[in-house]
């Protein structure tokens, strides 16, 4: 079984929107677009390399793709694999693309990732694609968060965790903290909220 994987640039008040550049999702007036460039270091670049070089799948919606496409095939020395691994995207506008191997996926997203999940193949890694990720946390199919959570908060913008969210319970598999305060820290799902009281 394949797992969902979310691979997420994170403020302290939980938002993703635009941590790349300055004109990557300027939508709903967000102006801190490239937020994330102050902290850049070596631990922070060699956690993205190796997740860069690990086998995947990419499933992203179609906002992510409309960046990625014209991007990645001319950057392919940077990230071979993001050319070569097979991309399904969550759109119900568009069914084409020039960027292959690409598979478009609408209609019940979840009951389709559901599927893709039960197939062999190598784990599908979720970047940006903020619509999609609330699909994916309201029906419970991300098996694992890889958060780098950066200090500081950014007040408006597409958040990680949505009104969608579900009560969850995780492990923390793996935990750093990078020079410049960069959070970086992978949970796993680990079954249902458990409760108690403190004696």
């Amino acid at each position: 079984m394949r797992n969902v994987i979310v691979i997420s640039h994170v403020s302290l008040d939980g938002v993703i929107q635009a941590m790349g550049g300055p004109d990557e999702d300027p939508s709903g007036g967000f102006a801190y677009g490239g937020w994330i460039a102050p902290y850049a270091d070596e631990v922070v670049g060699s956690v993205v390399r190796r997740e860069m070089s690990m086998p995947f799948d990419l499933l992203i919606g179609r906002k992510t793709f409309d960046i990625w496409a014209p991007y990645w095939p001319q950057h392919g020395d940077i990230w071979p694999g993001v050319n070569t691994a097979t991309k399904y995207i969550a759109s119900n506008t568009i069914t084409s693309a020039e960027w292959q191997p690409t598979v478009f996926l609408s209609g019940n997203i979840a009951a389709q990732v559901l599927n893709l999940k039960q197939q062999p193949g190598p784990d599908l890694h979720v970047y940006g694609s903020g619509n999609l990720l609330q699909t994916l946390i309201k029906h419970d199919l991300v098996d694992a968060f890889w958060l780098k959570i950066y200090p500081l908060t950014l007040g408006s913008g597409k958040r990680l965790f949505a009104d969608c969210t579900i009560p969850a319970a995780f492990n923390v598999t793996e935990s750093q903290i990078s020079p410049k305060g960069v959070i970086i820290a992978n949970y796993e799902r680990a079954g249902a909220v458990k409760t108690g009281r403190i004696e």
